[in-house]
């Protein structure tokens, strides 16, 4: 299929807020990882999201241009042909982008959304992440409620975070602390600033105690139940039924999760949750291996000349896409939305 158009999008959120399940959010960061993630969703069947941080798109572009922009087009413009073999919805989208790199990264890419738009075209990205944490709240959704106009103006759902992630992610590190949980005061100054959808559909990255980096099982302190109070206060502000979930949430630094913490979280209305750490390190892995017993062919020993076949880039790169595609079934199947897109 072509890359999901914007309604798609907001069809595939729907289904996953109803359906108590959330897509993964695979971070890429070379043609390779994004040919991985898109096998990886094909063959669980499910559609899923394809996301690119500042740094990855920094590395997209080449390490003598590193500008973010360029390697964000030429990932989309990759992206949007090699989609339509498959046979599930791919979302694209930008992972966090603090307030120092709006200017050089999601401004710049928001109007050349808006340009497609006003030409009858779909936008290039389906949403973009905002990262206002580093930042006082008010600051935060001040900011947040500029872009979120801009982007409903490109048919683009804007990501925003209030509280903060802990860990360390494309150089920007928090501590881990108290202030890893989103306190309910926040969430209605957020449904305050931004409105419950009028003003354009957006995305909340809570925080519940998550921490970005690698952890292991039960190391990370997850308190889900943060987020359903933040549904519960929106709700009541909102005059919807108790029960309701007037946000859509995201799940950031899921590393080192319990599946049982994991599955709490989808219930409360978590529909996107980023994958990176685990993902690279599948795609890696493999080609350690490969090096590792190929020794002797991918160097040239001795004066003698190699084997070509074991240094020829494509056969430990097949490796390395074929374990990062495992790994992003595994994802799909932990968030529930494995066996969905066909149903």
């Amino acid at each position: 299929m072509p890359i999901a158009t914007p309604e798609a999008y907001a069809e595939m959120l729907d289904k996953a807020k109803a359906g108590s399940f959330a897509y993964p959010a695979i971070n890429v960061s070379s043609s390779q990882t994004l040919n991985a993630a898109i096998r990886g969703f094909a063959e669980a069947e499910s559609d899923g999201i394809v996301q690119v941080s500042t740094g990855g798109a920094e590395y997209l572009s080449g390490p003598t241009v590193k500008d973010m922009v360029t390697g964000s087009v030429a990932l989309a413009a990759f992206a949007h042909e090699v989609a339509k073999k498959y046979d599930v919805n791919i979302a694209l989208h930008t992972d966090h982008c603090p307030k120092d790199k709006l200017d050089g990264f999601v401004r710049p890419l928001l109007k050349i959304s808006r340009d497609r738009v006003s030409a009858g075209e779909n936008p290039l990205f389906q949403s973009h992440m905002w990262d206002g944490s580093a930042i006082d709240l008010d600051e935060n959704l001040t900011l947040a409620q500029e872009l979120l106009a801009q982007a409903a103006a490109a048919k683009i759902i804007l990501e925003i975070e209030i509280g903060v992630v802990g860990g360390e992610e494309d150089g920007v590190a928090h501590e881990i602390n108290e202030k890893l949980y989103t306190a309910e005061g926040d969430f209605l100054h957020t449904i305050d600033a931004l409105g419950s959808g009028e003003k354009g559909r957006y995305l909340l990255a809570a925080t519940f105690g998550n921490v970005h980096g690698v952890y292991k099982p039960g190391n990370v302190k997850l308190r889900p139940d943060v987020l359903k109070r933040g549904q519960e206060v929106a709700a009541s502000k909102l005059g919807l039924a108790a029960d309701a979930k007037p946000f859509d949430l995201v799940f950031h630094g899921g590393s080192g999760s319990l599946l049982e913490e994991i599955h709490e979280a989808l219930d409360y209305g978590v529909v996107k949750m980023n994958v990176d750490t685990d993902t690279q390190y599948a795609y890696t892995r493999p080609v350690a291996d490969h090096m590792l017993k190929n020794y002797d062919g991918v160097l040239k020993i001795d004066g003698e000349v190699g084997n070509k076949k074991t240094y020829d880039p494509r056969a430990w790169g097949k490796a390395a896409e074929a374990g990062m595609a495992a790994r992003v079934v595994e994802a799909c199947q932990a968030l529930r939305s494995a066996g969905t897109a066909k149903k």
